[in-house]
């Protein structure tokens, strides 16, 4: 087993699925699934959801939206997909505890660093909600300070590319895989990972991060394995 605890990070708008928009349960049923074979192995998992499957901050910017509500917005929004992921976790019998950045009252509890871990030590999940609780940061930026808290081994960015390319393979029919790449190289290749915050964070910790197609079922117990089926950023 390569990685021991994780940070999980989670694109809101793959949980919308073909959609494009709220949540499909098939893609939530099935990370799930593939996020419980992997605690069942022992691994300890904080997860970090973005919230742009119902609502994207700077999305409100563009409709006329105050930019620091419209943040708070895309907050809320990221807390009802890990609503949505802690009620499938405990339909399949996994553990799970909801994490916030601020005071939600019942809904979650306010994150700790030491509440994350004691969490981890009773076999649960952790889903670690509302970005970094403030404006003008994004849910990769929150992805970044909660792994770097936690102390997780790496940061593992599932999106539905199985990788960073040399260009958009999407749009690049001759766009090549990196199967591992500096974090200087990938500033200088301008390659987009995640924003500049967030990687610069990662970059000044030392905080490995590794990108992997979470769409395909297995291959999260595979990166944990340690295949390389991915990118790994050092």
């Amino acid at each position: 087993m390569k990685y021991k605890r994780i940070l999980l990070k989670l694109s809101g708008q793959s949980l919308a699925g073909k959609e494009g928009t709220g949540i499909d349960t098939d893609v939530l049923n099935s990370y799930v699934k593939q996020i419980k074979d992997v605690a069942e192995q022992g691994v300890e998992i904080g997860i970090v959801i973005g919230g742009g499957n119902i609502f994207r901050g700077l999305g409100g910017v563009e409709l006329g939206f105050d930019r620091v509500k419209g943040d708070y917005m895309g907050m809320l929004a990221t807390i009802l997909n890990g609503l949505a992921l802690a009620s499938a976790f405990e339909a399949v019998g996994q553990d799970v505890e909801l994490f916030t950045a601020f005071n939600t009252g019942p809904v979650g509890e306010r994150y700790a660093k030491a509440k994350v871990i004691s969490a981890f030590k009773q076999g649960k999940v952790a889903l670690l909600t509302g970005g970094t609780g403030n404006p003008y940061f994004s849910t990769d930026s929150g992805a970044a300070l909660r792994a770097l808290e936690i102390e997780a081994d790496a940061l593992l960015k599932g999106t539905r590319v199985d990788g960073v390319y040399t260009a958009d393979p999407e749009k690049d029919p001759n766009a090549t895989k990196f199967t591992n790449i500096s974090f200087n190289e990938v500033i200088e290749k301008e390659l987009k990972v995640m924003d500049l915050t967030a990687f610069t964070m990662c970059q000044q910790n030392n905080m490995p991060i590794y990108v992997f197609d979470m769409d395909t079922v297995g291959n999260l117990k595979k990166v944990i394995a340690g295949e390389e089926i991915g990118t790994l950023i050092s």
